[in-house]
């Protein structure tokens, strides 16, 4: 393949995507499905034409864990906090870890009936499917009420950032688990606070001080270093990521006298501005790669086995069921939109990824993944789609 053809493929797979965007938000038709279809189409494309198949399995962690970056801090740079947010903090915390752990628990049990194995394997095995991907579920709270939608991105950051920290946690002690596992995990959180409160104070005194034209891609950097010196000492580092954003956003609320004249400049809001438009962006590109080589990668004639399918569907009862008894019996909310924004994406896809091969179990492949990743995708839209109606219908009614 030619230098120009591979210019043209890929530029065309990013208008493609942008028309995707658009239209996400007439539909509300996650354009991560519509990604992930079009790798299938280029992957059955390319299969009948008798063309070379690529082997993009060992960029997708790579991709995927540079989208998660971005996606968070992209939202955590439009979060504006007051002491009027501690409400809705507590809950989205609550919520996230609540779920997670039902959920986990629920999956376990079906992963240890259909399999037989190791309750330990099973809940290894369990835990990427229990994640909110911020990845969709942020873009897809954008057209929701200001206090739904900071919900939506509080609680799908903590359930990535908790089911990381579940994950390594669980990988770290798969021998035993003690008091001593805990401690360690109490001074590795210390530890993550520690580096995030230090990578905060430094890199808003570089914004401040970098007189280089080019700033933003230097602190995307240098938090994507951070980020993997973390991850590579099994340290939750997606805490560093969602601390930076809230806290650069925030900054300047800060009244101490010290803190203004060491940190605070007058161009600080045109800087985080310019910073949240290249994050934003970047995190489209990551995101529009990352799915359509998912798709790419994937077998979809694995779906005509129908054990695949009905452990799918094993694993999405689960999902709803445990988020329906959380809405009704703790929230106390109205079902729509919250019920349906609980899609998994990228960081189901890189934590299933990261399971270690000697645990891996042969009966949980990534065909369950696909079916629960569309899945979650497809209600998700549906459940966006009939919301939509009914507002419009609601305000119909109030203006006759």
């Amino acid at each position: 393949m030619t230098t120009y053809a591979t210019l043209i493929i890929l530029s065309g797979l990013v208008i493609f995507s942008y028309l995707f965007d658009l239209i996400a938000g007439k539909t509300k038709i996650p354009s991560v499905i519509l990604l992930l279809f079009l790798g299938i189409c280029i992957h059955l494309v390319s299969d009948y034409f008798g063309m070379r198949k690529l082997n993009f399995t060992p960029i997708l962690p790579a991709l995927g864990t540079l989208g998660l970056i971005l996606i968070v801090f992209e939202g955590a740079l439009e979060l504006k906090y007051s002491k009027s947010k501690n409400a809705v903090i507590k809950r989205s915390f609550v919520s996230a870890l609540t779920i997670l752990l039902c959920t986990v628990a629920l999956i376990t049990a079906g992963f240890y009936y259909i399999s037989g194995e190791s309750i330990y394997k099973c809940f290894i095995n369990a835990i990427p499917f229990c994640v909110v991907s911020s990845a969709i579920a942020i873009p897809s709270a954008s057209g929701m009420s200001k206090d739904k939608k900071e919900f939506i991105i509080y609680e799908s950051s903590f359930s990535d950032i908790l089911t990381v920290v579940l994950f390594n946690f669980m990988l770290s002690n798969n021998k035993q688990i003690t008091f001593g596992s805990f401690a360690t995990l109490g001074v590795e959180l210390a530890l993550i606070l520690v580096v995030a409160a230090g990578s905060c104070l430094l890199l808003l005194y570089l914004i401040g001080r970098l007189t280089h034209h080019i700033k933003s891609f230097l602190i995307i950097a240098i938090l994507i270093l951070v980020y993997s010196i973390g991850q590579s000492y099994h340290l939750s580092a997606l805490i560093i990521v969602l601390a930076l954003g809230l806290f650069l956003n925030n900054a300047g609320q800060i009244k101490f006298p010290w803190f203004r004249r060491i940190f605070i400049y007058p161009t600080l809001g045109q800087d985080i501005k310019q910073l949240f438009q290249l994050s934003a962006e970047s995190a489209f590109l990551m995101r529009t790669f990352f799915f359509i080589i998912f798709g790419y990668t994937m077998d979809v004639f694995q779906l005509r086995d129908g054990s695949v399918i009905a452990n799918g569907g094993m694993v999405l009862l689960i999902i709803y069921l445990v988020r329906f008894i959380y809405i009704k019996a703790v929230l106390k909310t109205t079902l729509l939109p919250e019920l349906v924004i609980i899609p998994r994406g990228l960081i189901s896809v890189l934590l299933f990824y990261n399971i270690p091969a000697n645990i891996k179990m042969p009966a949980i492949g990534t065909g369950i993944l696909f079916v629960v990743i569309l899945g979650t995708s497809v209600i998700m839209s549906l459940g966006l789609l009939g919301t939509r109606r009914q507002s419009s219908g609601t305000q119909e009614f109030e203006d006759v």
